[in-house]
């Protein structure tokens, strides 16, 4: 078993390929528990997917990565091949590089952004949940956030960065100028949203509206913000009313089709509408960007606004750089004392058999009235001649540059001294 990273995110694959590979949150659980359930199948012996807009990653501790995608393509209904050349497969070292950098926000969309770091410990915990963690990701994870912290603490990384909540604020002032006379709905109720409701309100738009599935939560929301709430059923008759519309949905098909906004074009008489989709797979139709009007934007268009400010972070990542190649080098010692286990185990086992089975003649042998002194004596002897049998057959057996060879290692290995 080896430690892989098999995934594809913004800069290897397109949205409209990333969300035919995202997970639903509340499913993650059932599928890890699959994956790893038929290990005969696909060789997964422990496993964590960490999905969000940007990226799907799947962390295992697996004997082949190829299976680790068969499966992941199965689970999705896709071919493999389909998806294949979009798909990076990290071994090892590489993949506890990955790991730091992606916890630190080294690898993000928005350099040195933070809410990727809660998104990985939100799936770690999934998989945890799951029973899908052993020890070699529980320690991958531990360590991860512990390289996080660090890189924070240390580095200015998230200095100046610009989220994709800004962002959106952004665009949507180069369209309206002044946000002050819009009406900003939202459609979903997690964190993405909150946070760009954070950033609108701080805009004072002429309104803010959030559309739910649970109206309780979304008017839970809404209270944050002095907004109102609405359930999703209510969009379609209400769509025409907002001049902004940012979306970020757990829904695995589209909440806003094409028709649907056609009919609100038309009642706003064809005064533009900005609308962003932060959802993977996403919440609104792919061709309502051809409409007239309608300015749509998804993740992968924001990519550059989110790069402005980059300058100011570029020193600060080379920082943290550094930080995680010292903790991937320690990481990897860990990893190699652990490849060693099995062998100190089998000769502790080994040579706990040879204690029980000359102890066991020790007792007989006082159980027959013997003197213990001597009993003692043969017991000692004879543990010393099997226990060093094998290592002084190998030395006397070998020859040349190999009997040179084990003489420097038997020599390390017991700690003795040239006489």
């Amino acid at each position: 078993m080896h430690l892989f990273t098999v995934g594809l995110n913004h800069t290897t694959a397109p949205v409209s390929i990333r969300e035919h590979v995202a997970f639903q949150h509340e499913k993650l659980g059932e599928a890890l528990r699959d994956l790893t359930m038929h290990s005969a199948a696909y060789g997964v012996k422990e496993a964590a997917i960490l999905s969000t807009c940007n990226r799907m990653e799947l962390y295992c501790n697996a004997e082949d990565p190829q299976k680790a995608l068969n499966w992941l393509a199965q689970y999705h209904q896709l071919q493999a091949h389909n998806i294949q050349p979009y798909i990076y497969t990290l071994p090892q070292q590489e993949a506890v590089k990955h790991a730091f950098r992606v916890a630190s926000g080294l690898d993000s969309m928005v350099l040195g952004e933070a809410q990727i770091l809660g998104q990985m410990k939100q799936a770690v915990k999934i998989a945890e949940d799951a029973g899908t963690l052993g020890t070699l990701l529980h320690q991958l994870f531990q360590r991860t956030f512990a390289v996080a912290k660090e890189v924070r603490t240390q580095t200015d990384i998230g200095a100046s960065s610009i989220s994709m909540a800004a962002a959106a604020v952004k665009l949507a002032q180069r369209i309206f100028g002044d946000l002050r006379s819009q009406k900003v709905l939202f459609i979903g109720a997690g964190e993405m949203i909150e946070l760009c409701a954070n950033h609108f309100s701080a805009q004072n738009p002429l309104s803010i509206t959030i559309a739910n599935r649970s109206l309780e939560r979304g008017v839970e929301l809404a209270e944050k913000f002095g907004a109102s709430a609405i359930l999703l059923s209510e969009i379609s008759e209400k769509l025409a009313e907002f001049d902004i519309v940012v979306t970020s949905t757990g829904s695995q098909l589209p909440i806003v089709g094409l028709g649907m906004v056609e009919r609100a074009i038309k009642t706003r008489k064809h005064r533009p509408m900005f609308m962003v989709d932060l959802a993977v797979p996403r919440d609104i139709e792919p061709e309502v960007a051809e409409l007239d009007d309608v300015f749509l934007y998804t993740v992968d268009d924001l990519a550059q606004i989110v790069q402005e400010g980059m300058d100011n972070r570029q020193e600060a990542a080379v920082e943290a750089e550094t930080i995680i190649s010292a903790r991937v080098d320690n990481f990897m010692h860990w990893l190699q004392t652990r490849n060693g286990v099995p062998t100190i185990r089998a000769l502790r086992d080994q040579a706990d058999r040879l204690r029980r089975h000359e102890l066991e003649k020790a007792h007989k042998s006082l159980a027959r009235g013997e003197d213990p002194a001597t009993v003692l004596e043969t017991m000692s002897n004879a543990l010393i001649n099997k226990l060093l049998h094998g290592p002084s057959h190998a030395l006397n057996s070998s020859q040349g540059a190999e009997r040179e060879q084990l003489d420097v290692l038997l020599r390390q290995l017991y700690q003795l001294h040239q006489s």
